[in-house]
C-alpha cells in the first residue's frame, strides 16, 4: 500500500542513500487532549495474539510486528504519508548497478543488552533468516541475494550446501557488501522491511531462550509477553534513531473482540485502535463516540480473498470469475464499512506508484456475466469463506457471502478462527478447506511489495499457491531492471497477468480510520495501519 518511491540506482551512477530527513512521522495525526504531556505515562493499544514469537525474520502480520518493529530498527526507515525511505541504521548505501552495494552503518549504536550493533550482526541475521532449515516465514525476502539458493534450495526435500549467502561479504566492523543474483532496484528500499533487522550474538546462542525474551537496537525494549493476555515494552532511553518515542511504556493488550476493545477505548481503559468494528462503523456512529478523538490515516494496503488452488474444484478460473463478479464491492463498503474502504480493482494499492485503476476486469459487479461464467465452471457443492472473526474482520465477508449467495443461488459460508495466530497459522500450513481472507499491508513503499512476496511461485505469502511460470518471469525481468520507470512497466505487466489468472480476489482498500482515547494527545497512523509511536503524547 504505499507509495512513492525510493532510491533506484542508475546504470554507471553512484546511487548515495544518505538521506537525512526529520523526525520520522506518517500518515495524518490526530491531537484532542489538553493535558500536559506525561514523557513517563504508558500507552496502551489494541492487538491480536501473535503467529509466531518475536523474530524479525518470522514475523510477517500486524500482530507480531507491533512490537517486533517497535523492538528494531532496519538501516533504512520510512517517514511521512508516502512512506520516504530514509537512512536509520545505515551510514550510506551506495551502488554503480543496482547489482552490487555497499553498506557501512553508523557506529555507536547498541542491542538492548548493552553490546554495540556491526556489520556482523546483520549479515548473521540475514543469514540465519535465509537458511531453510530454520523454518524462518520471511526466508525468501533474501531470495535476491548471491547464494540464497546454497542456503535455501527451491527443492524442500534437498538439502542446504552451506548456511551463509556468498553474496554476504564483512569489510570491516561497520561495513558489508551485499551482491545480489541480477540488479534489483527495489533493494535499497526493501531492506528497511522487518526481515531485515540486526541480531545480537547472544541470539545465535540460544535463539529459543531469545524468543523468550527478545533483544533487539530499536527505541523499545522487550519487558514481557504473556500469550492472549498482552506485550509489554519500555522505551529504550539510549536509543539513537530519529524515531524516539515521547512516553515510557507500551502495553499492546490483546483482544479477542474488536468491539470489546472498542468499548474498553470510548471508557479510556485503550488508548488507540487502528481499526473500528463494524458497531461503530454503522450509520457512521464513530463520528459521533469519537468526536476529536478520530485519527485518519493514509494505508498502502490491499484487501483480498485467497482462492487456494489445492482446495479441490478451486482449481477454476470459470469459478473464480463466477465470485468476484458475484460481490457487490461498492454496496460492502458502503453499508457494511459505512465508506471507510472503497472498492478494489487490482493487485495494487491505490496510491502506490505504478498503480492504474481497473486492473481486474473481472472485479466489476456483473451479476449475469457471474452467473454464465458460474453455470460453465460446473461447480457443484458449497462455497465457504474462512478469516479470524476478531478485527472487524466477519461483516464483510458475511455479506461477501450473501453477494455470492444471492447471484449465484449457491451456499456460502463464513468460517471463523479463534483468532489471528491460528488464522495465519491455517493459512501458511496450506489447511484451508475453501476461499480465506488475504489482507495486505505494504513492507515497504514499492509496486513490487504487492507482486512478488503473494503470487510469485513459493512466495512467503502466497496463500493460494499460485503459481504461473511467466509472471515468475515478468517479476524476475522486472526486479533485474535497473531503470525505475522501465522496471515499473514490467512490474505492470506482471499484474496484468495476475490479473487473467485471478489466484485471489481483490476486494477493497482501506481508507485508514483510527481512534485514540482522551489519554492521548497526538497519534499518527502510518502507512501499515499502525499507530506511530514516535508521534505518540499522552497525558497525565
Amino acid at each position: 500500500m504505499r507509495r512513492s518511491r525510493r532510491l533506484w540506482g542508475a546504470a554507471a551512477v553512484v546511487t548515495t542513500l544518505s538521506l537525512v530527513l526529520a523526525a520520522c512521522g506518517g500518515g495524518s495525526s490526530s491531537s484532542g487532549s489538553s493535558g500536559e504531556v506525561d514523557p513517563n505515562g504508558t500507552f496502551t493499544v489494541y492487538g491480536t495474539e501473535p503467529q509466531n514469537t518475536l523474530i524479525p525474520t518470522n514475523t510477517n502480520e500486524l500482530g507480531g510486528s507491533k512490537a517486533v518493529d517497535a523492538m528494531f530498527a532496519e538501516l533504512v526507515a520510512f517517514k511521512g504519508d508516502n512512506a520516504q525511505p530514509y537512512n536509520q541504521m545505515a551510514e550510506s548505501i551506495t551502488t554503480t548497478d543496482s547489482k552490487v552495494f555497499d553498506i557501512k552503518i553508523k557506529q555507536g549504536w547498541k542491542f538492548h543488552d548493552g553490546t554495540e550493533v556491526k556489520a556482523k550482526n546483520f549479515v548473521d541475521a540475514w543469514n540465519y533468516g535465509a537458511y531453510s532449515p530454520n523454518g524462518q516465514i520471511n526466508s525468501t525476502f533474501f531470495e535476491n541475494i548471491q547464494g540464497y539458493d546454497d542456503v535455501h534450495p527451491a527443492d524442500d526435500n534437498a538439502k542446504p550446501t552451506t548456511d551463509k549467502m556468498s553474496g554476504l561479504v564483512l569489510k570491516g566492523d561497520y561495513e558489508f557488501q551485499v551482491t545480489l543474483k541480477a540488479p534489483f532496484s527495489v533493494f535499497a528500499t526493501k531492506i528497511g522491511y522487518t526481515a531485515f533487522a540486526p541480531l545480537p550474538d547472544v541470539f545465535f546462542s540460544d535463539p529459543k531462550a531469545f524468543a523468550q525474551h527478545p533483544i533487539g537496537n530499536g527505541p523499545m525494549k522487550f519487558v514481557s509477553r504473556t500469550p492472549n493476555v498482552d506485550i509489554k515494552l519500555t522505551r529504550n532511553d539510549d536509543y539513537k534513531g530519529q524515531d524516539k518515542v515521547k512516553f515510557k511504556d507500551l502495553n499492546i493488550k490483546i483482544y479477542a473482540s474488536q468491539e470489546t476493545a472498542y468499548q474498553d477505548l470510548l471508557s479510556n481503559k485503550l488508548d488507540f485502535i487502528e481499526t473500528l468494528p463494524p458497531s461503530a462503523l454503522a450509520g457512521s456512529k464513530y463520528k459521533t463516540d469519537l468526536k476529536d478523538n478520530l485519527v485518519i490515516g493514509h494505508l498502502l494496503g490491499i484487501s483480498t480473498i485467497a482462492v487456494p488452488y489445492y482446495v479441490p474444484g478451486y482449481d477454476n478460473l470459470d469459478l473464480r470469475k463466477a465470485i468476484s463478479m458475484a460481490i457487490d464491492r461498492a454496496q460492502i463498503t458502503k453499508t457494511v464499512m459505512n465508506d471507510t474502504y472503497v472498492p478494489a480493482d487490482g493487485y495494487v494499492s491505490q496510491g502506490i506508484e505504478g498503480y492504474r485503476p481497473a486492473v481486474c476486469e473481472f472485479c466489476k459487479f456483473d451479476p449475469t456475466a457471474a452467473k454464465a461464467a458460474f453455470a460453465k465452471s460446473g461447480f457443484k457443492g458449497k462455497l465457504t469463506i474462512a478469516s479470524n472473526a476478531d478485527g472487524g474482520r466477519k461483516e464483510p465477508l458475511v455479506a461477501a457471502c450473501n453477494s455470492i449467495k444471492n447471484v449465484l443461488g449457491v451456499e456460502c459460508d463464513f468460517v471463523p478462527a479463534t483468532d489471528f495466530g491460528q488464522w495465519r497459522s491455517i493459512v501458511t500450513g496450506h489447511k484451508l478447506t475453501g476461499m480465506g481472507r488475504s489482507d495486505w499491508s505494504a513492507d515497504y513503499p514499492s509496486i513490487e511489495d504487492f507482486l512478488n512476496p503473494i503470487y510469485r511461485t513459493g512466495a512467503s505469502s502466497n496463500d493460494s499457491v499460485y503459481s504461473n511460470p511467466a509472471v515468475d518471469q515478468l517479476l524476475q525481468q522486472a526486479d533485474s531492471t535497473p531503470d525505475k520507470d522501465a522496471a515499473i512497466k514490467i512490474y505492470q505487466q506482471a499484474e496484468d497477468a495476475i490479473a487473467k489468472d485471478l489466484p485471489s480476489i481483490p476486494v477493497w482498500d482501506e481508507k485508514g480510520v483510527a481512534a485514540k482515547s482522551k489519554h492521548t494527545k497526538t497519534v499518527t497512523l502510518d502507512f501499515r495501519r499502525r499507530a506511530d509511536y514516535s508521534s505518540v503524547e499522552v497525558t497525565k
